[in-house]
């Protein structure tokens, strides 16, 4: 593989030289924000959108971008360039920068990442099993560094074989650690939860999708009606639209994806892919 380069403030520099100084609050803290986005074949995907949640996410954490968004978005088309890659993931971090105190915000960090990634262009087949959990993640409107509950779960997904995890807090369904949730009903209402998550870039393009196709409604979504689906898939970025056959091991329908998940799928690959 070819050196890939990187962006930490205003430097374009090769990535084994990036640093970070150790009192920034992203190492002290874990205190930052972050957006990620994929290329295909080398064109960035919806790049607006995700530009829009990054300057979000950044007012709702009390992090000053000193760089306008022109100007970010002129870096990433330079990193692309430089780096000559075809589908690949693009990470934009904005850190809390060097803290005196290790507890104050300084001025941010900005880091522009990229490394090679291709997302399968068509839909897992089997789909995969996921289990649930009471959970409420803290400022869910804001895309921060904190996974610390989803990496601390991850030893209990290996010991009962699932691939991903729901979270649900007072009885209404949220988002899994890295993607959003979606269910089909009995009569084929596509309905996904509408507060305390991450609006994802990816399910706002789906539900645009579906709501063209289907009845649709972004709402609270209950537990009672996560078991009375009988479809459902998660979708983000790295996983675009992915079929979910099995919930906390029960199994969905037949065990396979079913026809609206499909055709949801199908629909949003020609969008991103042309085919």
């Amino acid at each position: 593989m070819n050196k890939l380069y990187v962006w930490v403030n205003d430097s374009l520099i090769p990535s084994e030289e990036a640093s970070v100084n150790i009192s920034d609050l992203a190492v002290q803290r874990g205190y930052g924000i972050f957006d990620f986005f994929e290329t295909v074949e080398g064109k960035p995907v919806f790049l607006e959108d995700h530009l829009d949640r990054f300057f979000r996410s950044a007012v709702l954490m009390r992090l000053g971008v000193k760089q306008g968004r022109d100007e970010i978005r002129n870096r990433i088309m330079e990193l692309i360039k430089k780096n000559n890659l075809g589908d690949s993931g693009i990470k934009i971090i904005l850190t809390g920068g060097f803290s005196p105190d290790g507890f104050s915000i300084a001025e941010p960090n900005l880091i522009i990442t990229q490394q090679e990634f291709q997302i399968p262009r068509a839909m897992l087949e089997k789909g995969i099993s996921i289990i649930t959990h009471e959970y409420q993640r803290q400022f869910s409107d804001a895309k921060t560094l904190d996974y610390l509950q989803a990496i601390w779960l991850q030893p209990v997904l290996k010991e009962k074989k699932a691939d991903d995890v729901l979270y649900h807090s007072n009885g209404l369904l949220r988002e899994c650690p890295r993607a959003n949730f979606f269910i089909i009903t009995k009569d084929n209402k596509v309905l996904t939860p509408g507060s305390e998550m991450l609006k994802g870039i990816t399910r706002k393009h789906v539900l645009e999708i579906s709501a063209g196709m289907y009845e649709t409604e972004a709402r609270d979504v209950s537990m009672d009606e996560l078991r009375n689906a009988k479809e459902a898939f998660i979708t983000s970025t790295t996983k675009n639209i992915l079929p979910v056959v099995q919930i906390d091991g029960r199994t969905l329908g037949d065990g396979m994806p079913g026809e609206v998940t499909r055709t949801l799928a199908k629909e949003y690959n020609r969008i991103i892919y042309g085919s």
